[in-house]
């Protein structure tokens, strides 16, 4: 007798032992002849093999969107095909609900029931470390996960206050959470007296007038959306008020001064005349003395109060 066969159309030729290669597996024809005739059967070999993990299924960097399904699929290889499950490092969690299983094997494929998984949010970052396993062992691969989400917590400081003298400066910084970072407008009241900073997350005024009392806006901006947030600057001038309410009082005072010093004048001025020195410095209105000399001999002038 004489045997053959084949594989994939192939004749196989040679005896003996050799390594197994997962290229080995397949449908196989062996043919068995004599002088008496030819018996024929076919054969399918399978080839079993551990898993493995690679990039093309299995990235080592993903992104996720905040709200979106928290799944993290890796697609393994192996025979009989294996079972991946993924949890973040250090979570003691078993199986983590955040990231549901997915395999792909070569010969045929399997897929885990789903998981209910609950939505991104940012404390789903960090690394994670999927496993594949299956009868003839497990591989491993590391996959960190980043958390994309749009703008939030926008936030406005007016400083040194939101209540500005005028003439003074202020600045209103913006500030937003977000990934990526976001980028800044402003919407602002109209004066010329305005500088953005070159991120555009402040807005600096100086020497300030009645122009740049108003709302301030600010949007905060990323691909995933944008949120804005805005803040009153109110521009005080009471102090003009006052400035003019004491001037106003220092001519008032002023005025009043030189009136009651006109009638001290008018009700103490010295009144002159000739008078009994006698008679006069007995008298209650006598209020000053004054004596001088001159050709006709000593004149006396006497300054007296009013009654």
């Amino acid at each position: 007798s004489r045997d053959g066969g084949t594989h994939h159309g192939q004749p196989i030729t040679g005896r003996g032992g050799r390594v197994v290669t997962r290229a080995d597996g397949g449908r196989y024809v062996c043919r068995a002849t004599n002088r008496h005739g030819v018996a024929v059967r076919s054969v399918v070999v399978t080839v079993e093999y551990r898993p493995s993990i690679g990039e093309r299924g299995c990235p080592e960097r993903r992104l996720w969107l905040e709200g979106t399904p928290a799944e993290l699929g890796c697609a393994a290889t192996g025979n009989p095909p294996p079972r991946v499950t993924c949890a973040r490092l250090g979570d003691s969690r078993d199986p983590p609900t955040a990231t549901p299983n997915a395999t792909r094997a070569e010969l045929g494929d399997s897929q885990d029931p789903p998981q209910a998984t609950p939505n991104v949010t940012r404390a789903h970052a960090g690394t994670y470390q999927c496993r594949a396993t299956n009868a003839h062992g497990s591989a491993f691969r590391n996959v960190t996960v980043a958390v994309e989400y749009g703008p939030a917590g926008v936030t406005l400081r007016v400083l040194p206050s939101a209540n500005v003298t005028r003439g003074s400066g202020f600045t209103v910084d913006c500030g937003a959470e977000g990934v990526p970072a976001p980028t800044y407008t402003w919407a602002l009241p109209p004066a010329p007296n305005l500088r953005l900073a070159a991120d555009n997350r402040s807005v600096t005024v100086t020497r300030a007038t009645t122009a740049n009392r108003g709302v301030y806006t600010c949007t905060a901006s990323n691909r995933h959306g944008r949120r804005a947030g805005s803040v009153v600057v109110r521009v005080d001038e009471s102090w003009l008020v006052v400035l003019v309410a004491l001037g106003a009082l220092g001519a008032v005072t002023a005025l009043g001064l030189a009136v009651a010093g006109g009638y001290y004048l008018k009700t103490t001025a010295c009144k002159k005349g000739e008078y009994n020195v006698r008679d006069a410095e007995g008298s209650s209105e006598a209020a000053c003395l004054h004596r001088h000399r001159d050709n006709h001999g000593d004149v006396f002038g006497i300054q007296l109060t009013q009654p």
